[in-house]
């Protein structure tokens, strides 16, 4: 059979019996076209309703498709946010597949009106090409909730895996979960103001909706870690709804990290966070985020080869959301060479600001600073700042990278005038410029604030350069860390 391109729905309702009529699927199948899937993407489901609005109910349920399977340990889920990298995107299937790593694709399509839901799916066989299953289904929205969990029971079988353990399934409010969805929706969109909305209602709607919950955490311990505001108010918000959540539901792997990032992050607490951590881990092998907080967690406390471990395992369950993630493990692990290869094959793949910006600043490290200008000019270029690219390109042939660091800097300093820049960020653009004094004083103001960012200071080389500095020594003792040095 010819390449697929993902969202041409092919398959009409139908029921097993006639997808094998009279035989013809097995004499046009042979068993050695179809073989055990052991790792799985769900693309984005379409979105058939004709009403743009409603992107939010499709992604959803792609959502909950993907939470659904990657409760069974035997194959490994692709997370959903690289799976979405693909939506819309017109590709054929088995391009898809080598790109996410997967034998198995689940496609299909979801259009909801009057209060019914309609979901088409089918389940590819990758590597030949091959169609394996396909149904649709036709639910209420109250009974809609239930789905993902029954279809992942039928995608194990027909992927010749263990099914997933049973879970017992609690009622959920329509109009909450609805709300839910949009919240999920708007959070992955980076519109932090919509979710917290969106979450609101739903535990309004239903104060015992513990998933309602923990996206409440999310969203404030997003806000703290990106240095979007303040981190004390934001991670003590986080922490609050974090537990309300897991009062409610204490198997939900996402709480679970929530609470781990907040004791790594926030709290500095080494043990409580590598404990929850390791229990969302436990709870969800296939879980990226999981995986990577456990990573930061090791690095933390010097155990540089397992996080480097936990690292790759994330990155393989979720290549594409995250794609600069793995080559700066490799760099807090100070493997420059790997850290800069694999940063370049991202580059190849994909235009990211924090790819480029990290691999400028790992040519930089090794003194190679033409590389490094390079590379921080296509930083800027894949977020369409032009002016800062030319800047670069020309600063750089005048005064090279010092003077590209002093300008980077400046812009920094007069930010900070008209809104909240993080110390941590000023202290590493000191630390660039070898300004010991000031990249201290920031390290400091950077403690007194518990900047989150801060637990990284002996990964960060930029900072290498302090280590015999009695005072930064001091610092990294009252962080509560092991000496690196």
């Amino acid at each position: 059979m010819g390449s697929r391109v993902r969202h041409r729905l092919r398959y009409p309702r139908r029921d097993n019996a006639c997808l094998n009529l009279g035989g013809l699927r097995d004499r046009l199948f042979s068993s050695s076209q179809i073989g055990p899937i052991h790792s799985i993407a769900v693309l984005p489901l379409a979105n058939l309703s004709g009403d743009p609005s409603q992107e939010y109910f499709s992604d959803g349920i792609t959502d909950e498709l993907t939470t659904a399977l990657a409760q069974n340990h035997s194959l490994r889920v692709v997370s959903r946010t690289s799976a979405m990298q693909f939506k819309g995107v017109s590709k054929p299937l088995r391009e898809i597949a080598q790109s996410l790593g997967v034998d198995g694709i689940l496609e299909g399509s979801v259009m909801r009106t009057n209060g019914q839901v309609h979901v088409n799916l089918q389940l590819i066989y990758a590597p030949t090409d091959t169609h394996i299953w396909a149904e649709s289904y036709d639910r209420s929205l109250k009974d809609a909730i239930s789905l993902p969990e029954e279809v992942s029971q039928t995608i194990a079988a027909q992927a010749k895996a263990p099914p997933p353990a049973v879970k017992a399934q609690k009622y959920v409010n329509p109009e909450s979960h609805d709300a839910y969805l949009q919240g999920r929706f708007f959070w992955y969109m980076g519109d932090f103001n919509r979710s917290e909305q969106n979450f609101e209602s739903a535990v309004q709607l239903q104060p015992d909706y513990a998933a309602a919950w923990s996206g409440l955490a999310d969203v404030y311990g997003t806000r703290a870690v990106d240095w979007q505001i303040p981190p004390a108010a934001a991670f003590a918000k986080s922490k609050e709804y974090a537990r309300k959540a897991l009062a409610l539901d204490d198997s939900s792997p996402e709480a679970h990290n929530t609470m781990a990032a907040i004791y790594l992050f926030h709290y500095w607490d080494w043990p409580k966070a590598e404990g929850e951590s390791r229990k969302a881990v436990g709870l969800n092998p296939n879980f990226a985020e999981a995986h990577l907080i456990l990573s930061k967690i090791l690095f933390v406390q010097n155990h540089d080869a397992e996080a480097l471990q936990e690292q790759k395992i994330s990155s393989q369950i979720d290549p594409l959301s995250n794609p600069s993630s793995l080559g700066l493990a490799y760099i807090y692990d100070r493997q420059l060479d790997a850290g800069i290869e694999d940063l370049k094959q991202k580059a190849q793949f994909r235009r990211d600001f924090w790819v480029e910006f990290n691999l400028s600043n790992a040519y930089a490290i090794k003194g190679e600073d033409r590389k490094a200008a390079v590379a921080l000019e296509q930083a800027y270029l894949n977020q369409n700042d032009t002016k800062s690219a030319t800047a670069v390109r020309q600063i750089f042939n005048k005064n090279g990278m010092r003077g590209v660091r002093e300008r980077s800097l400046n812009q920094q300093l007069a930010l900070a005038k008209k809104q909240y820049v993080s110390p941590w960020v000023l202290a590493w653009q000191y630390g660039q410029l070898q300004d010991k004094e000031h990249a201290l004083a920031k390290l400091e103001d950077a403690y007194k604030e518990h900047s989150a960012f801060l637990i990284f200071v002996q990964k960060t080389p930029t900072f290498d350069f302090l280590h015999s500095d009695e005072r930064y020594r001091t610092l990294v003792k009252k962080i509560g860390l092991s000496p690196a040095w």
